[in-house]
């Protein structure tokens, strides 16, 4: 007989812990079934995009090491030619607060298949290339006196030395296995399989045969639905939603939060770690259009995950708060006001404008001054919160911002009737308002592209692109991984089930106790 013991019991909740962590991993990054391998979502515009996935168990301490494969340079031929390495993976370590860019970050180390290196967003020549079928060794040595090294090698051949840190720096905060890919499938070797796929260097260990004592765990996520947090900003182009944003994030490091916003969404889509306004040859309108169509999947796919998040637009509509906040029923809902001085605001504006160039046209703005409304605690908003001028003086202001946008709309016989199907004719009511209408600092949204009903084919279900993309959003074969199998013929928008147990998963190590 078998008596379950507290010790058992407490091995089996940590092993459930293990597989149920969820906030570890992009969004648009897949972990399939077998929890060592993973592959980004790449319909679209997710084809810019990097994914990043880092490890649940990191280490402070010996000599420790995994591998990785790259299985596959997903097909992707609605790229342009121009796009600079569709294919490419950076593979290294990282502390456990540091966003999943690995490499554009202090005390995140990666080497990419572009044969460099980079860390704090400094890049150098490291190595060689390396691509689909290359296995990559990843080696860490804390032994090595103050300092703590890291090496490479490729298919079996030693790289050397890439990255060195001191403990000091490090300040006993550990290092976590951590991965970076675009348009690729790839899979690990934690320790786990039966035979390396080639031998490690003498005296390094895998990190999932260390003992449990020896691996530090990384921050677990909200256990459920009820513990995590949206917070949704509310205000005008340019009054400083972004800022607060990163900071409120920066300041709140064991929460995690996910930004959800068009200019999160450019940050992934970085060329050697400079955003594209300074090194992209393409159609700057076109890029935005397709992260705006990302930010919309990325906010379906979060209110099927247990996580934190910040949604970074500008919200200034009643219905599209309600209409955004629906689908995070059981989260705790809060509403975050930027309302600076009008002053604030204009130089705010004048500095976005000269750093970035005008993102949102003055009608634009105007026609949101015209329809703001401040949010009110209700029954899809738990919290209101005034971050700069409080509610009373905001209101006072927000009256001018409402009269200002009134008198600058379309006279009456031009407004168009959005519930009607047409224009008015003359004689027509108040300023008509475009609930159907949203902007964040990357551009014009429409509807669709706030957050509401979705992507191409509504809440529920994705569809599949024209170029048919093997490495499908859903379907059957979802929850175990990706198909090899590319898809043939087909109508373009042809729908594919949306199986949200698909998001469930994040890279892990798959230790038992």
């Amino acid at each position: 007989s078998f008596t379950l013991t507290a010790k058992h019991t407490s091995a089996i909740s940590t092993i459930f812990r293990l597989y149920t962590l969820q906030n570890n991993c992009d969004l648009h990054f897949k972990v399939s079934r077998d929890r060592y391998s993973g592959y980004p979502l790449t319909l679209e515009g997710f084809a810019y995009l990097w994914a990043g996935a880092r490890a649940t168990h990191g280490v402070i301490q010996g000599r420790v090491c995994y591998e990785m494969k790259i299985n596959e340079e997903i097909p992707v031929k609605h790229l342009p030619s121009s796009e600079p390495d569709p294919h490419v993976v950076r593979i290294g370590w990282s502390i456990n607060h540091s966003s999943t860019q690995l490499g554009e970050e202090a005390f995140s180390f990666g080497y990419g298949g572009t044969g460099k290196k980079s860390e704090n967003c400094k890049f150098s020549d490291f190595g060689e290339k390396f691509g689909e079928n290359d296995v990559i060794g990843c080696y860490i040595d804390f032994e090595s006196g103050e300092e703590v090294e890291m090496g490479y090698s490729k298919n079996g051949v030693s790289l050397g030395v890439a990255f060195r840190t001191t403990k000091e720096a490090l300040a006993g905060r550990a290092l976590f296995p951590h991965v970076l890919v675009k348009n690729c499938a790839v899979e690990f070797n934690f320790g786990q399989k039966s035979q390396p796929y080639f031998p490690p260097p003498e005296g390094y260990t895998y990190i999932h045969n260390l003992e449990m004592e020896d691996k530090i765990r990384g921050t677990k996520g909200p256990a459920t639905k009820s513990e995590c947090e949206i917070l949704m900003m509310v205000g005008l182009p340019a009054c400083g939603k972004t800022t607060w944003a990163v900071k409120h994030a920066e300041e709140n490091p064991e929460k995690k939060y996910n930004i959800l916003g068009t200019n999160a969404i450019m940050d992934k889509m970085k060329v050697m770690g400079l955003r594209r306004q300074r090194n992209y040859a393409g159609r700057w309108d076109i890029l935005i259009q397709q992260a705006t169509q990302c930010l919309n999947r990325l906010i379906e796919i979060a209110a099927r995950k247990r996580r934190n998040y910040i949604l970074d637009q500008t919200n200034v509509y009643g219905s599209a708060r309600r209409r955004k906040m629906r689908p995070f029923e059981g989260f705790q809902r809060k509403a975050i006001v930027i309302f600076p001085t009008d002053e604030d605001l204009k130089e705010r504006t004048l500095k976005q404008t000269n750093e970035q160039g005008k993102d949102v046209p003055d009608h634009a703005v105007l026609e949101m001054k015209a329809n703001f409304t401040l949010p009110e605690t209700c029954d899809f908003l738990e919290a209101v919160t005034f971050a700069e001028l409080q509610h009373d003086n905001a209101e006072n202001l927000l009256k001018q911002y409402n009269e200002e946008g009134r008198k600058a709309g379309p006279p009456p016989d031009k407004r168009y009737d959005n519930r009607q199907g047409g224009f008015r004719g003359r004689g027509g009511g108040s300023y008509q308002r475009y609930d159907n209408r949203d902007y964040s600092r990357g551009g014009y949204q429409s509807r669709s592209g706030d957050g509401g009903s979705g992507y191409r084919g509504g809440r529920g279900s994705y569809n599949q692109s024209r170029w048919g993309n093997s490495y499908r959003d859903g379907g059957s074969d979802s929850r175990s991984g990706y198909s090899r199998n590319q898809q043939s013929g087909g109508s373009y928008n042809r729908p594919v089930p949306y199986n949200k147990g698909a998001y469930n998963q994040v890279l892990h190590l798959d230790i038992t106790v």
